[in-house]
């Protein structure tokens, strides 16, 4: 594999070095390329990013699938800088190798372009999920359900497990039963159960704590 992307890599750089210099971004590090922009046939560079981008999300390391992915999305996004899906997925990639700074500026750069769309706040409540930061994922995650992402099993699920993780239960219920009217599965059935345990159990303190209260 290391050899098709070594080639993939020198096209870019040493193919057009006659052209207009441009600078692509990548986690802290400025790459000086050469490269006009307006003369790269863009579905072209989308076929070659989404193919390493699968090989990417496959390893989760930082290797030259990661960098070619990287790199071919960041050109993307200088050719397109307000293509949402570019500066998501470059949010992603930035994630899987911990550099925090650029897979946020990334997907706050997503919301300034349209505050309106659902991905960018799935990926940072994705980020902050992964990090057990979880008042934060959950704001995320619930702006992601507000914007058009209340079909969406990943977000609905997310939203209820934190809730759950959070001790509230009853609203941890609700979105956990959503999400399994959008996936069935056993196991998130289970879940289901647990929680409604939990539920009969916070219901059953606090009712006894109002009755001590009274009765004092």
């Amino acid at each position: 594999m290391r050899q098709p992307i070594k080639i993939l890599l020198t096209f870019f750089i040493a193919g057009i070095m006659c052209q207009p210099s441009q600078a692509i971004i990548k986690g802290g590090l400025e790459y000086k390329i050469p490269i006009d922009y307006t003369k790269l046939n863009e579905t072209e560079l989308q076929d070659k990013a989404g193919f390493y981008y699968n090989l990417a999300l496959k390893s989760q390391s930082h290797n030259e699938e990661m960098v070619a992915a990287l790199n071919l999305y960041s050109i993307l996004a200088n050719k397109n800088p307000e293509n949402i899906f570019y500066l998501t997925r470059l949010g992603e990639l930035y994630d899987i190798i911990g550099k925090d700074k650029y897979a946020k500026g990334a997907y706050f750069a997503a919301m300034g372009v349209d505050s309106s769309r659902p991905e960018p706040y799935f990926g940072l409540g994705e980020f902050y999920y992964k990090r057990n930061m979880f008042k934060k994922a959950l704001k995320m995650y619930k702006e992601a359900y507000k914007n058009g992402y209340s079909r969406h099993y990943e977000t609905v699920y997310k939203i209820g497990d934190i809730y759950e993780k959070l001790g509230d239960t009853e609203a941890a219920l609700n979105y956990l039963k959503l999400a399994s009217t959008l996936s069935p599965n056993s196991e998130l059935d289970g879940k289901i159960k647990r929680v409604e345990n939990a539920d009969a159990l916070n219901r059953e303190y606090y009712s006894n704590t109002r009755i001590h209260l009274i009765e004092r």
